[in-house]
């Protein structure tokens, strides 16, 4: 089948395959400069999983496993390149004779977009956001305020699932929105990093679609 740019998936998402030497060097084959990739040690069931993205920084990581709260280390992944990403002597990524995946999705280059939501008119809290339309996928950056609220996103449709994690607290879950977990689903969530079922809080999600 032939491709377009926009109907081709590997245009906006691919996955690599790699073997660790903790020496700093490049990885290609992506096609594409990631913006948000997530890390498994295939060689190793118990080592975390990871993700960096290219909103927060190299030097950011959060694991979609565990509750842990959002830490920083440079020697991981040292930056995004065009065609893949390049990385340091850190053994969560690059350890000596480890098989890793890495899941690579783009977004916006690294560019972000502010909103502020009092001068837009859109959402109630602030956002800062890097979104790819055409994929329909984005990363987004903001800060709670315990109350009701609305956060823009960029893509100018409605997600159809939704990753949530606070960066500061270590006790929080991953909590996920998906279209699809139930007829209800703005009240229903499940947590990324727990094997319980699907559950209804109408407060997650502001029983909103």
């Amino acid at each position: 089948m032939a491709y377009t740019t926009i109907d081709d998936p590997s245009a906006h998402f691919n996955t690599i395959l790699y073997t660790g030497n903790v020496t700093a060097r490049s990885i290609t084959g992506v096609g594409f400069q990631p913006d948000w990739i997530w890390f498994k040690k295939r060689s190793s069931p118990a080592q975390n999983h990871t993700v960096y993205d290219s909103s927060r920084g190299t030097n950011k990581i959060l694991f979609p496993d565990v509750t842990d709260a959002e830490s920083t280390n440079s020697s991981q992944v040292t930056s995004f390149d065009s065609d893949g990403f390049s990385l340091g002597t850190g053994t969560l990524t690059n350890y000596n004779t480890g098989t890793y995946v890495a899941w690579n999705w783009k977004a916006n280059g690294g560019t972000t977009t502010t909103n502020d939501a009092s001068a837009t008119g859109v959402g109630t809290i602030d956002s800062v956001y890097q979104a790819n339309t055409t994929a329909g996928f984005s990363i987004v950056t903001y800060t709670g305020t315990t109350s009701a609220g609305t956060v823009a996103h960029g893509l100018g449709a409605v997600p159809k699932m939704i990753i949530i994690k606070n960066r500061d607290d270590g006790a929080e879950n991953w909590a996920v929105y998906h279209a699809g977990i139930a007829s209800d689903a703005e009240t229903d969530y499940i947590y990324l990093d727990s094997n319980n079922a699907a559950a209804d809080d109408a407060n997650l999600f502001n029983d909103t679609a």
